[in-house]
């Protein structure tokens, strides 16, 4: 049987047969399989966001393909998928207690929160279900990697990062994980390599697993792989992650290297240390590191519902994600960005002063931090968002895609920025660098003026100066049917490009084009939620973000609508369940 492209090719880290991109907002379906054909790409949309799992044929050379692909200015980026490999290191039988409990405070911590109400989503190789630690805490997961619900454990790693962020605690046996009342959703990404006797997963399953957890209610997420903030979709993920308002934790690495990357301050990567606060002697370093956390002699849950001690930024990365679920769980309130300041802010400083290469701001401290959320009080922001646009430039010829790029800034944090055309709401972008991929054939010919609106979290806009571009597209021949629009009987097409059906939370970017036989331009769309009217505009493309989190829990039908000048009515639907 052939090899799964997952498990192909391991030795230079290749995912074979694979092409990830994240599409700009306002990209058409049509467009984007337009830019795919010439090279026989199938794209499977990741969630809920705009990353796309491009499947190639046999033949094709993956570095080929993505030379011709990175530079499209539809594309925020294209990579290639590579794999990685957990970071678990060599397991230390002696040591037997969890001094990495009182040594970060999280005994005091708990005196406010442990976690209760929060879900923290563990991206890893299964969970074991029946252990008795890990039972209580489990809710419904998914297996990424093999698209399925079979969570069972296929190497030991996942249950026993699991144990170190939210083992069960007050139950009377085994360990306490950090946030023991916190809940657990297993997310398995990643296979067993018999030759190189390890879990490895790839980039693609990894930010598939990151989207689902955001997408599903999930507070904080937990990714125990190598070098993973060198890749532009796990970044892109977890910038969708902290849209919904999570964040997500990585870890280091175990190579005992300076690893090279640019920090993000989309992933917390955290390092490990010991019981004196010394680093690890495996734990890798450099300028990516964040955050630092106990990871020698990590006492957790092991399989067939065993405990073991071990070593490995695997565990540095759970304990901190643990620390923010109780901050988070103690104020649910906080927004992603304000728990981590503060878990920098609070941290104990070790080596060079300030944040340095080897422990990041410091080494977490769960006491401080959990109490540094409970009395934080942000002032009422009243300051407004700046926007401005840089591309194109006013009185530019402009036809078919557009790329219109956007800086956005505000005092406490930019939430999204919407483009809108002709006074109709396009397309919105939740994460820097704010860029658009606008259809110019969806409004007349002529005169059409661009606005980016930045908001804020308190929902404070601000919008740009006015760009006025001249479409120029050259006139399509009508399709075939009737000449004069009064006795036009063609319905335009309409199609809900996000969401799609499944599951959603927090703020929702809707999407929605639509063609016609007729001038596009003239073309009059509505988006309704429940039958209620939210957004509606002129042209082929419409967008609206939408507060799911403000709805309830359960089944909502999103309609979009289309009606041509002759008065042609399309519709489509799409069902989503909002989840808390």
């Amino acid at each position: 049987m052939a090899a799964s492209p997952y498990e192909a090719g391991i030795g230079d880290q290749i995912v074979r047969g694979r092409v990830l991109i994240e599409v700009k907002p306002g990209l058409s379906a049509a467009a984007f399989d337009k830019l795919l054909k010439p090279h026989g790409g199938r794209a499977r949309k990741v969630g809920q966001s705009n990353l796309h799992v491009i499947e190639l044929p046999s033949n094709a050379s993956e570095a080929s393909v993505l030379k011709q692909l990175e530079r499209r200015p539809e594309f925020k980026y294209a990579e290639l998928d590579r794999h990685v490999k957990s970071t678990m290191a060599v397991n230390d039988p002696y040591i037997g207690s969890q001094w990495h409990v009182n040594k970060i405070g999280a005994a005091t911590a708990w005196d406010s929160s442990r976690g209760a109400g929060v879900t923290i989503a563990i991206l890893d190789s299964g969970i074991e279900s029946s252990h008795p630690d890990l039972k209580p805490n489990l809710v419904a997961g998914r297996n990424i990697y093999g698209n399925n619900t079979d969570m069972s454990d296929i190497c030991g790693h996942g249950t026993a990062v699991a144990g170190a962020a939210a083992g069960a605690s007050n139950n009377g046996i085994g360990v306490a994980g950090v946030a023991g009342a916190a809940k657990i959703m297993p997310l398995r990404i990643a296979y067993w390599n018999a030759a190189e006797n390890s879990c490895y997963a790839s980039y693609s399953t990894i930010a598939a697993g990151i989207t689902y957890a955001a997408d599903n209610g999930a507070r904080v997420a937990n990714v125990s792989y190598a070098r993973l903030a060198a890749s532009s979709a796990i970044l892109s993920a977890a910038r969708y992650m902290k849209s919904k308002g999570g964040l997500v934790f990585v870890s280091a690495g175990n190579a005992n290297v300076d690893e090279k990357i640019a920090a993000d301050p989309a992933l917390i990567v955290v390092s490990a240390t010991t019981s004196s606060d010394a680093r690890s002697s495996f734990s890798s370093y450099g300028a990516v590191v964040s955050l630092a956390a106990p990871g020698s002699g990590i006492w957790t849950t092991g399989l067939n519902g065993s405990y073991k001690s071990t070593n490995g930024t695997s565990f540095s990365s759970p304990i901190a994600a643990g620390v923010a679920a109780m901050m988070m769980s103690a104020r649910p309130d906080l927004a992603p960005d304000t728990i981590q300041s503060l878990l920098y802010s609070t941290a104990v400083d070790l080596g060079t002063a300030g944040r340095d290469v080897y422990f990041g701001h410091g080494r977490v401290n769960a006491a401080a931090a959990v109490a540094a959320a409970k009395t934080y009080g942000a002032s009422v922001d009243i300051t407004k968002p700046t926007a401005s646009i840089s591309a194109p430039l006013g009185s530019t010829s402009v036809s078919g895609a557009v790329a219109v790029n956007a800086s956005a800034a505000d005092n406490v944090g930019v939430a999204r920025v919407e483009l809108t055309v002709n006074g109709t709401v396009v397309a919105v972008d939740t994460a820097a660098p704010y860029s658009f991929s606008w259809d110019s054939t969806g409004v007349a010919n002529g005169m059409a003026n661009l606005v980016a609106v930045a908001y804020d979290a308190a929902g404070s806009s601000g919008s740009s100066s006015t760009v006025a571009v001249n479409v120029a597209n050259a006139a399509v021949a009508p399709a075939p049917g009737p000449v004069d629009s009064t006795v036009d009987t063609v319905k335009p097409t309409v199609k809900i490009i996000n969401p799609v059906a499944g599951n959603v939370s927090g703020t929702v970017a809707i999407s929605v084009t639509a063609t016609d036989n007729f001038a596009v331009a003239s073309i009059r769309q509505q988006i309704r939620i429940n039958g209620v009217l939210r957004a509606y505009g002129k042209g082929g493309t419409l967008a609206y973000n939408w507060q799911a989190s403000l709805f309830t829990a359960g089944p909502h039908t999103i309609k979009a609508t289309a009606m041509d000048k002759a008065g042609n009515l399309s519709e489509t639907t799409v069902i989503v369940n909002v989840v808390k």
